[in-house]
């Protein structure tokens, strides 16, 4: 679903992805890891097209986006949940939700937004709330939902356990479980190296710029090199 080949990315003279090559298969769910500054976020935003190639290929379900707006990767099906819980705090969980769909016509996105309430019963039982007075965790399940508004085809997710209790982490994982098993691929970016091989089935480890080691989640687990880079 997801071809990326020799991509590389600057920030003006800054050179910050070098070369990098990765695939995500229909339905996989794939872990994307590394310490901070090791590209993992500018990947992600190059993938959705909020910076641009310097130079290689980025194809998404055989057909090249690399140059493509990013409203028109949206378009695709590619959505993209960055770093942070952004929210409109002074809206209502309902409407964080509404505004995920706005794409959909009016009887569909309705028709989504029931589905995703009945999926997620936290979220039903605070829909009226202000999204401004949730807890982390709760914000960020709201962050996840609407995305999912969107009817995404793939899923990007920067960091979403950053700055959240276990408990909180363990709800966001098990939503991004059972998000996986309705369909939905997934490449999720994290810091969290070990809950993240345990909820994905393979990995890519990156360090300054580039990927430098990729396997299933045991093998990212047992080699020596893989966890000098995850720690």
């Amino acid at each position: 679903m997801l071809d990326i080949a020799q991509l590389c990315v600057s920030y003006g003279k800054v050179d910050v992805l070098h070369d990098v090559s990765m695939h995500v298969g229909r339905n996989e769910f794939v872990a994307l890891l590394g310490p901070n500054n090791a590209g993992k976020t500018t990947l992600l935003r190059a993938i959705s097209g909020l910076v641009p190639a310097g130079s290689g290929s980025v194809k998404f379900a055989d057909a090249d986006i690399g140059n493509l707006r990013s409203d028109q990767i949206v378009a695709r099906g590619v959505i993209h949940i960055p770093e942070g819980r952004h929210i409109f705090a002074d809206l209502s969980v309902e409407e964080n939700l509404l505004v995920g769909g706005a794409r959909l016509k009016t009887q569909a996105r309705r028709r989504r937004l029931d589905e995703l309430l009945a999926a997620l019963p936290l979220l039903a039982e605070l829909k009226s709330r202000r999204a401004g007075t949730l807890s982390g965790g709760q914000q960020q399940l709201v962050v996840i939902s609407r995305a999912l508004m969107a009817e995404p085809r793939l899923l990007l997710i920067d960091e979403p356990t950053l700055g959240l209790s276990p408990v909180a982490i363990d709800e966001v994982f098990t939503t991004l479980r059972n998000v996986h098993s309705t369909g939905t691929t997934i490449l999720l970016s994290e810091q969290n190296a070990e809950l993240s091989l345990d909820l994905c089935s393979r990995g890519y480890v990156m360090a300054g710029g580039r990927i430098v080691l990729e396997g299933d989640s045991a093998q990212l687990k047992e080699a020596a090199l893989g966890k000098v880079y995850l720690t």
